[in-house]
């Protein structure tokens, strides 16, 4: 099957029957939509259960530690799309590995479901980060597979696959969340595993009619030779770090804070290898050698706008929890409400966004100059919540408007980097390394997170006002300089729009 042409698989996928864009976009749209279900409706409850008193149902683990774990949770599961990129390109086919990490994610919230300590967390932690870099960036690069090349509907059909995923993390708070913080955190879990079983469902029962051979080939198959080569590899690694565990652990050489360093490394290190490798390989030709350059800076920015989107899981959800006055015109909010707003922005302004950009064709703004755009939105937004702090202290509860605000402002950036990146990924990708560089797009939320897990140890009452202004302050500065190099990095694109 790694022979098939682009054109032999467009051609089995019905092009019409789902908005005007490809029906496979249907099936895709609502597996990611249960996937994200599943993911936020544990996000959202996730850092309230480790940092809540045992009392209320949590784990009692202290505040500070409990952001940096969440922090460090959400870069592994981004940093394990490289491996599932890997098998997707190399192995299995995207196909067979949204399949696979569909079911790893499941029994990972199933663990979840009952109650245990920190080692039930981190072992159903381990299984959601194996099945979420299975699944997140190859039913991604399974949207590019079903579109035409030049095809203009593109751009708007990963806007409305993102509205899908904005769907289900919109849901998720209000559901999973809800039951999890109001009645039982275990009973939320549940939620959030059921979803993705209905995830699952979806795409087992829609596939063959739906995507026809789009995932069903590998784009660059192992050789029997590079097989043998490989397991020997990866079986010498495992007994390795197996070793190494043992050793660290008792020697108190792993530690928390010796992980978070390590896992700041490899947050960048990896892409970087991975940059390098593509770019060296013989499979890449000349152009597309030229378009792994222009897409390093893309990366970066995302870095940085990432960085600042994930906090709300963290810093703005302790900020809702602790800074925001709950009780708003006669109703009391749970503080896992507000995680549902960005998907609920995103949802009313993704079609907007996407009609916007068919509309002005070739005159919409280039994929370098929405990367700034974006860039400038994130900065802004923290400046917008260190207003409270500015106006009336630090003490004092706030508007839940002032982080309402903020989350819109996010939003806006979100959607002229979020949807455009993932259509920009596909269209820069060697053809070689497709479903590899799908991966390390998501590598840019991993290299965030793994930075906001030292980030988040600066967050205090006292630092909050030079908390917000630097790091807003930094991604406006660099939301300016993406824009005066925007000419530069779209030559370097060889003719990507």
């Amino acid at each position: 099957m790694s022979q098939l042409s682009k054109k032999e698989i467009v051609e089995s996928v019905p092009q019409k029957g789902f908005f005007g864009h490809p029906k496979g976009l249907f099936s895709l749209f609502f597996t990611e939509f249960w996937e994200r279900f599943s993911y936020y409706g544990m996000r959202a409850i996730l850092v309230f259960y480790m940092y809540y008193e045992v009392s209320k149902g949590g784990l009692g683990i202290d505040q500070g530690t409990a952001l940096a774990i969440v922090s460090l949770y959400g870069s592994l599961v981004y940093m394990s799309g490289v491996i599932g990129g890997w098998l997707a390109d190399r192995v299995f086919g995207t196909s067979r590995s949204v399949f696979f990490g569909g079911i790893f994610i499941m029994l990972g919230h199933i663990v979840l479901s009952f109650p245990g300590g920190l080692g039930m967390l981190f072992f159903s932690m381990a299984l959601i980060v194996i099945g979420t870099g299975l699944l997140k960036p190859n039913v991604s690069s399974m949207v590019g597979d079903i579109y035409p090349a030049g095809d203009n509907r593109q751009d708007a059909g990963f806007s409305i696959f993102y509205m899908g995923i904005n769907l289900g993390s919109f849901i998720a708070p209000l559901t999973a969340g809800t039951i999890g913080t109001e009645y039982n955190f275990h009973l939320g879990f549940s939620v959030a595993a059921f979803g993705m079983f209905l995830g699952l469902v979806m795409f087992v029962v829609t596939k063959k009619k739906n995507l026809g051979l789009a995932g069903t080939y590998v784009a660059n198959p192992l050789s029997p030779a590079e097989k043998k080569k490989t397991i020997k590899i990866v079986g010498i690694a495992v007994i390795i770090l197996a070793i190494l565990v043992a050793i660290a652990i008792p020697t108190g050489y792993l530690t928390l804070n010796s992980f978070t360093a390590l896992v700041g490394i490899l947050g960048f290190a990896i892409p970087a290898a991975y940059f390098i490798v593509m770019y060296r390989s013989p499979k890449t030709t000349s152009d597309e050698k030229s378009r792994v350059l222009a897409y390093i800076p893309l990366f970066l920015a995302a870095v940085m706008f990432w960085s600042i989107a994930e906090q709300g899981s963290t810093i703005l959800a302790l900020y809702a929890d602790k800074r925001t006055n709950l009780d708003f015109l006669g109703i009391h909010i749970s503080p896992a409400w507000f995680q549902s707003l960005n998907p609920l922005f995103i949802i009313i302004f993704a079609p907007v966004f996407a009609w916007l950009w068919v509309k002005l064709g070739d005159r919409q703004p280039s994929i370098p100059h929405k990367f700034s755009l974006g860039l400038l939105f994130a900065g802004i937004s923290f400046i917008v919540i260190l207003l409270p702090g500015v106006l009336s202290g630090t003490d004092a509860l706030v508007s839940p408007i002032w982080l309402a605000l903020s989350i819109f402002t996010l939003v806006l950036g979100e959607l002229c980097i979020s949807p455009v990146g993932l259509s920009a990924t596909t269209k820069l990708a060697p053809a070689a390394f497709t479903a590899q560089t799908m991966s390390l797009w998501f590598l840019s939320n991993a290299a965030a997170q793994a930075l906001n897990a030292q980030l988040v140890k600066l967050y205090s009452a006292d630092t909050e006002m030079l908390y917000f202004g630097i790091i807003g302050g930094v991604a406006i500065v660099l939301s300016i300089v993406v824009f005066f190099i925007s000419p530069i990095i779209s030559r370097y694109m060889k003719g990507v729009h």
